[in-house]
């Protein structure tokens, strides 16, 4: 059973305004075992609505699923398969390692650690390191890349446990987490537990006015609670304490932000300009995602639409990506097992179960060239450019992909 959300998960407040009704859906990250069509008919399902408080501006959830139906024992998302996010990763690892002159002595924290992606690399730098994680495979999987793990969910509580067994961090890392944690305050709270003085944290999140401009619905789903504008995360950070020292955009997961900040630290005059843009867009008020529903609805309709019509042309389809996003896409617009054959993915975590809701079995992608599907609905559609190179071959030998988002196009070899 969902617990209702009655007051805002970050000022209590009670001005909650709903901006989408996706309607009652699977957990998108609950894959399925079996053959697939009884076990995929005894799912649960929560309802899935999104609401924007006036008081403080945060995007949110007005439903949860309890925390260990999200991301329990057999949570398959590992963040190490793709190319380009490890990159991303090693990156950032690289460049804070520098700036921040970390070293033997120093510690840093990830928050939402998930399979050592990150942390692997502060670590062959030569700092300590310690990841935060609830869900066991990934947590294991750090483990056996060097990565100490605690397999827990992170609160204030634990922060005053970690200090008390490793001391105080030179950084907290938080990337794609705070969307993950169904009380923002507590993560927060925690972090500033958890930093010694001077100490960073860093906050990787999908940028809400990328969501509602490029319609980016796939992304709504149970395990994210909260979407953040620089309005509602400018509130949530000085509510404990932080100052935001810099704001960068990001292009991943189809637009974030990531977010700098520091115990008492004064604001960079970048956050007014940030802030003033958002009141320009609107993103500060309720008509801004007063038509969101409305776009949600036609995207759905014209990718259902285009799919069909496909199929009934005598196209056999597969679709790329089994991720949450996916699970979502496919159920919103009812393409099921009777439209898409098969689903590929890169993660074997996820080979030989099916996509929840709708029951269509994961694969490796060595199947598009063995199965030659005629055209792969590209439901990793973030991911475009990474996937498209992997599928060169596909491609060459006549495959098509049909990207829903932001507006469904068919691509072959030649565009």
């Amino acid at each position: 059973m969902s617990a209702p959300a009655p007051v805002c998960r970050g000022c209590a407040g009670a001005r909650l305004n709903l901006v989408l009704d996706l309607g009652v859906m699977p957990l998108a990250d609950a894959l399925v075992a079996g053959d697939g069509a009884g076990d995929v008919a005894n799912e649960a399902r929560h309802p899935l609505r999104m609401a924007y408080c006036a008081d403080c501006h945060l995007v949110q959830l007005l439903e949860s699923p309890p925390p260990e139906a999200l991301f329990g024992r057999d949570f398959p998302y590992y963040s190490s398969y793709s190319t380009q996010w490890s990159a991303h990763a090693a990156d950032f690892a690289g460049a804070t390692t520098g700036e921040l002159g970390l070293g033997a002595d120093s510690l840093v924290v990830e928050i939402g650690s998930n399979d050592g992606y990150l942390l692997r690399h502060f670590a062959a730098a030569g700092a300590r390191v310690l990841g935060i994680d609830p869900a066991e495979g990934p947590a294991r999987a750090a483990r056996a890349v060097g990565v100490p793990t605690e397999i827990a969910y992170f609160d204030a509580a634990l922060a005053g446990q970690l200090v008390a067994d490793h001391g105080r961090a030179d950084l907290v890392v938080a990337n794609n987490v705070l969307a993950h944690v169904p009380d923002p305050n507590q993560l927060l709270a925690g972090a500033a537990r958890l930093l010694k003085p001077g100490g960073l944290l860093s906050v990787e999140a999908p940028y809400l006015r990328d969501l509602i401009e490029q319609v980016e619905f796939d992304t709504i789903y149970h395990e994210h609670h909260c979407y953040f504008s620089v309005s509602a995360l400018a509130g949530l950070f000085a509510r404990h304490g932080f100052g935001i020292r810099s704001l960068t955009r990001l292009p991943w997961h189809g637009g974030s932000l990531r977010v700098v900040a520091a115990a008492a630290a004064e604001p960079a005059p970048a956050l007014a300009e940030w802030l003033a843009a958002e009141r320009a867009a609107g993103l500060d008020r309720a008509d801004y995602y007063a038509g969101f529903g409305a776009r949600v609805q036609a995207l759905i309709a014209d990718i259902r639409a285009r799919v069909r019509a496909l199929h009934a042309g005598g196209a056999r389809i597969a679709a790329y990506g089994a991720a949450a996003k996916g699970a979502i896409l496919l159920n919103a617009t009812g393409i099921d097992a009777g439209l898409c054959e098969f689903v590929v993915d890169r993660n074997p975590h996820k080979h030989g179960k099916r996509m929840p809701g709708v029951g269509i079995p994961i694969l490796p992608p060595e199947a598009l060239l063995e199965r030659r599907p005629d055209v792969v609905l590209l439901l990793a559609w973030n991911w475009a450019g990474e996937i498209l190179a992997q599928q060169r071959d596909y491609l060459a030998a006549g495959g098509r992909f049909l990207i829903p988002l932001p507006e469904p196009r068919l691509v072959g070899a030649d565009d």
